[in-house]
C-alpha cells in the first residue's frame, strides 16, 4: 500500500464537526436553563401579583413569588371599568385593521420590487432603504397628520407607520427566491401579475407571511407613542396607553376609580400593585396565544428570505 492510499487515522476535523463534550452539553443546558428562567420567573410574578391581595403582597414585599391568598378582585375591578375594557376593544380592533392593511401594502411592494424588470425597480428600493436611517422627525410627522386631520382620529394610530422597510426587504428576498419555473408556467397559462402574485408566489410563501403578520401583529398592540402624540380624548385610548399612563406613571386615569392609594371592591381589598399587573397581564394575552400558531415559519419565513436575498 502506497504512501498516497494510505487512510489518515488522525485528520484533524472542524471544531463544529465534532461531537459535543459531556461539559459542553451541560454548559448549553445551564445557558438554556438561565434564559428560560431570565424570561419565566418574572412573568410568572406578574401574573401570580395580579392574583394576591393586598396583604400577600406587603408580605412579600412587593411582586408575589409564592401562592398566598389568590384572589380575582383585581380583574373584576378592570372588567368593571368602562374605560379599560374599552381600550382593550381599541387594541383588538387597531391590531387587526392595521395587520391587515399593512401586509396588503407589503406583499404589493415586495412583489414588485422582486420582479428585476419592473419600472424604476433600483431608485426605488434605494430610496426604501434610505428611509430606514433617516426620517423626518416627530414635530414634522405629527404636523403632517394633524393637517391631513388625524389628531384624535383613529387612523393616525395606522398610517404613519403602516410599513416596515426592513420587513418589506425580508418579503421581497422570499418573494424573489420563486421557482421561476413556476412563474413562467403560470405566464404561459396567460396569468398576470395579479394573477401570479396570488395563485403561484403567496401560497409558496406562508412562512414569511406568517412571520411579517405577527411582527405587525406585535407592533402594534404593543404601540403607545401615537396614541400619546395623536389621541387627547382618554376614551379612545388603546390598553398600551392606559398601562403607560397608569402603571408606568404611577398616575391614576380620569375616571377609572382606580387610585394608587389601594380600593376597596365589596368588603375585600384590591391592591394598587394588582391591579397593575392585571392590565399588564391582560396585554400579553393575546400574543401568548397567537405566537404557537406561527412559532414554526419563523426560522424558516426569516432564514430563507435572508440567505437566498
Amino acid at each position: 500500500m502506497t504512501a498516497l492510499s494510505r487512510p489518515r487515522r488522525h485528520t484533524r476535523r472542524p471544531v463544529w464537526e465534532e461531537p459535543p463534550t459531556r461539559a459542553g452539553q451541560a454548559g448549553k443546558g445551564l445557558t438554556l436553563g438561565l434564559v428560560l428562567a431570565a424570561i419565566l420567573v418574572p412573568l410568572y410574578a406578574v401574573v401570580l401579583t395580579s392574583f394576591s391581595t393586598q396583604a400577600a403582597i406587603n408580605r412579600a414585599g412587593g411582586l408575589v413569588l409564592l401562592p398566598d391568598e389568590l384572589t380575582t378582585s383585581a380583574y373584576g375591578q378592570i372588567f368593571a371599568n368602562r374605560l379599560v375594557t374599552h381600550a382593550l376593544w381599541v387594541s383588538c380592533a387597531i391590531t387587526v385593521a392595521g395587520t391587515l392593511f399593512s401586509m396588503i401594502l407589503t406583499v404589493l411592494c415586495a412583489y414588485g420590487l422582486s420582479r428585476q424588470g419592473s419600472w424604476g425597480h433600483r431608485p426605488i428600493l434605494m430610496t426604501f432603504v434610505v428611509t430606514m436611517f433617516f426620517s423626518g422627525g416627530i414635530i414634522p410627522g405629527f404636523l403632517l397628520v394633524s393637517a391631513l386631520g388625524g389628531y384624535d382620529q383613529y387612523w393616525s394610530l395606522v398610517l404613519p407607520g403602516a410599513v416596515s422597510v426592513f420587513n418589506i426587504l425580508v418579503m421581497r428576498a422570499f418573494f424573489a427566491a420563486t421557482s421561476r419555473e413556476l412563474i413562467d408556467a403560470a405566464g404561459i397559462d396567460g396569468a398576470g401579475h395579479w394573477r401570479t402574485l396570488w395563485s403561484v408566489v403567496l401560497p409558496t410563501s406562508r412562512p414569511v407571511l406568517a412571520v411579517i403578520s405577527l411582527f405587525y401583529a406585535v407592533g402594534y398592540w404593543n404601540s403607545f407613542f401615537n396614541a400619546m402624540l395623536f389621541l387627547p380624548d382618554n376614551g379612545k385610548w388603546p390598553l398600551q396607553m392606559v398601562i403607560y399612563t397608569y402603571t408606568l406613571q404611577g398616575t391614576a386615569l380620569p375616571g377609572t376609580g382606580i387610585t394608587q392609594t389601594g380600593q376597596y371592591l365589596g368588603h375585600q381589598e384590591v391592591a394598587p400593585l394588582s391591579i397593575q399587573m392585571a392590565v399588564v397581564t391582560l396585554t400579553l394575552v393575546p400574543i401568548v396565544l397567537a405566537y404557537p400558531f406561527v412559532q414554526r415559519h419563523f426560522a424558516k419565513g426569516m432564514l430563507l428570505g435572508a440567505v437566498k436575498g
